[in-house]
């Protein structure tokens, strides 16, 4: 299972090239794709990303709705139109496309945070404005995260 942890800051070049975490890279290939699928966050300000087993999951979630309903193709629209296929090069590199990098307001670095299952790719000054307001709304949270075995500390 794909576990993306930490955050990492890597320098984009001109090309639009970045290299994807190494701790990052074993979560991103199977036998059928080598690379990221990318696309716009919905809550923040930033790209969001994850492997083709994740977007496999939305999509069959979305699937599951009723096919003729509003939010099933507002969904479809959204997440799986909006998504893209980037594939990484031999180095671990993968070219972020124009429209994401302009969403992101990224430039000369990005910073990429783990969250789990997902990713995200943010302009590193606007992360480190929302993490600080991230770890105060945990704080005042933190009596609503609880682990989910009897014997889990």
């Amino acid at each position: 299972m794909a576990l993306f942890l930490s955050t990492f800051i890597n320098k984009i070049d001109k090309k639009g090239r970045v290299s994807v975490p190494a701790q990052f890279r074993p979560y991103l290939s199977d036998e059928n794709f080598s690379g990221v699928i990318l696309y716009e966050s919905f809550v923040n300000p930033c790209i969001e990303g994850c492997n083709i087993e994740r977007i496999k999951k939305l999509s069959d979630a979305i699937d599951d709705l009723d096919p003729f309903c509003e939010d099933r193709d507002s969904f479809a629209t959204t997440i799986l139109a909006g998504s893209m296929q980037i594939s990484m090069d031999q180095d671990g590199r993968i070219i972020l496309p124009e429209n994401l990098i302009s969403i992101a307001d990224l430039n000369d670095k990005a910073i990429f945070v783990g969250k789990g299952k997902t990713f995200e790719i943010w302009q590193p000054e606007k992360f480190s404005d929302y993490a600080s307001s991230a770890k105060i709304r945990a704080k005042e949270k933190r009596n609503i995260l609880r682990l989910s075995g009897k014997n889990d500390t």
